[in-house]
C-alpha cells in the first residue's frame, strides 16, 4: 500500500495542475473518473476504489474544496500542512 501524497505540475513557474494520490495498492491504475465538483475529479481503479483526486485548477482550489470532495468520497480530510505546497504555489 502506498500512502497519500500530493504532486504538483508546473509550467513556466506556475502551477498547472495537481494530483492528490490517495492510499491505494501499489499497482492500482485509473480505470474510471468522476467529476466531484468544479475543478476536482476523482479517479477510481477497476474495483471502484478511489485512488486519487485530480485538482484541475490548483490556483483557485481551497483546502475546504478538497476536504468537501474527500467527505463526499467518504475519506478522511487533509490538513493544511499536507496541502501547504499547493497553497504556496
Amino acid at each position: 500500500m502506498k500512502d497519500r501524497y500530493l504532486e504538483i505540475t508546473y509550467r513556466n513557474g506556475r502551477p498547472l495542475a495537481a494530483y492528490l494520490y490517495l492510499r491505494r495498492k501499489t499497482n492500482a491504475n485509473s480505470y474510471q473518473t468522476k467529476k466531484i465538483s468544479d475543478g476536482l475529479v476523482a479517479d477510481f481503479d477497476e474495483k471502484g476504489n478511489v485512488i486519487g483526486l485530480e485538482i484541475i485548477s490548483p490556483v483557485t482550489t481551497t483546502t475546504a474544496d478538497i476536504n468537501n470532495a474527500l467527505k463526499h468520497l467518504e475519506l478522511r480530510p487533509v490538513s493544511e500542512i499536507e496541502l501547504s505546497p499547493l497553497m504556496a504555489a
